[in-house]
């Protein structure tokens, strides 16, 4: 092989696994005439391998990353492809996530939570400035004379409805007693009737006196009764939700006069363009709180009326039924007494019958007349 290469042959070599030294690098020819290629050459080819294909050159690494459209259905195109469409690039933003959405609705809520207490303070200080110069006589206030007087006369009617509820409720809880007095004195007659031949007429005639009277005692106790529930419904319910209104229409007039006390003080101040926008956002308050104040002042006037209607209805009847019952039973007149009751509509529950049951109660009206149809004989 040395003879070989002294006279000018060239030989290739196939540089296989076993060209390589133990550190990896490739050993360089013994003899110094065999040429060794440099960095920039091509390594010599074997003789008996086919050409190889040219090594393409790096592409720029991209800063973007690509986007596939893609129909469902179609089949997959690869970017690489010729037929593959234009990339286009998707700008590297933040991604959004779900729970933003989430974020931003708690964030709206907290801030409109904080406009209401920001606004609901702002005007407590002014209803509480109001009142305070309204005492002390710094403020005027706004007053309706007719609908004053109207207030103030029904705040009196019902402390006197009141005084007539708490005696009526006393005359019947003591009227119960005598009644229940009467009743256990009547059996205590009719028992010593049967252990007194000697006096068994007169105890006998005084139980069955005693007896009648018991009974007529419950009946005017029940005209007693509708006439103490009628009263305390006007009185506790009716009445009472009129004054409700009342009470809103006063902390209106409150809020009304607190604002356009504002307004007033606003507008005596010098004109700029910071106390121009103050009396505009000031003269909008007002109009607000002035349309709420007429209309709360037409609902009071609107519920007196009704209230004066209705009041005049229910104790011309109530008063009926008082007198008629009372008169009745104390003139012993047992038929004008049960001919009141009916007059009314009012239904005597016996002492000793038990309430019906909750599945008596449920019953409907409709299976009760099936079960009466089916009960009755076929003609």
């Amino acid at each position: 092989m040395d003879g070989d290469l002294s006279e000018g042959g060239m030989q290739t070599v196939a540089l296989g696994d076993g060209a390589t030294s133990g550190e990896g690098h490739q050993s360089a020819p013994s003899d110094p005439a065999l040429p060794w290629p440099g960095p920039n050459s091509a390594m010599p080819a074997q003789s008996a391998a086919p050409p190889s294909q040219p090594i393409p050159a790096p592409q720029a690494r991209p800063t973007s990353l690509p986007q596939y459209p893609h129909n469902p259905g179609s089949a997959y195109t690869s970017p690489n492809s010729a037929n593959s469409p234009a990339m286009s690039p998707i700008p590297l933003a933040t991604p959004t996530t779900p729970g933003t959405e989430n974020g931003a609705a708690i964030v709206r809520s907290g801030s409109s939570k904080m406009e209401s207490i920001k606004t609901w303070s702002i005007s407590t200080y002014k209803c509480t400035k109001q009142l305070l110069s309204e005492k002390l006589g710094k403020s005027s206030r706004t007053v309706d004379a007719e609908l004053e007087a109207q207030i103030e006369a029904l705040r009196d009617t019902q402390r006197k409805y009141s005084q007539i509820l708490r005696l009526a409720r006393a005359l019947s809880s003591h009227f119960y007693h005598v009644v229940q007095t009467q009743q256990q004195l009547g059996d205590a007659f009719a028992d010593l009737a049967q252990k007194s031949p000697e006096l068994q007429e007169e105890f006998i005639y005084n139980a069955e006196t005693q007896r009648t009277l018991t009974k007529n005692g419950e009946t005017l106790l029940g005209a007693l009764n509708f006439f103490v529930s009628s009263v305390n419904t006007l009185c506790n319910k009716t009445m009472e939700d009129t004054l409700l209104t009342v009470k809103l229409y006063e902390s209106s007039r409150i809020e009304y006069d607190a604002y356009r006390s504002d307004l007033e003080m606003l507008s005596q101040q010098p004109r700029s363009e910071i106390s121009s926008i103050k009396l505009e956002e000031a003269q909008r308050n007002f109009n607000g709180h002035k349309a709420h104040y007429d209309r709360l002042r037409a609902d009071v006037a609107i519920k007196l009326k009704f209230l004066e209607e209705n009041k005049v209805k229910v104790m011309h009847k109530q008063l009926l039924l008082f007198h008629n019952a009372v008169s009745a039973y104390f003139s012993g007149n047992q038929t004008a007494l049960e001919a009141t009751l009916k007059q009314f509509n009012i239904k005597l529950r016996s002492p000793n019958t038990a309430p019906p049951s909750w599945l008596e109660q449920s019953v409907p009206e409709t299976f009760q007349t099936i079960f009466g149809s089916l009960s009755s004989p076929t003609k």
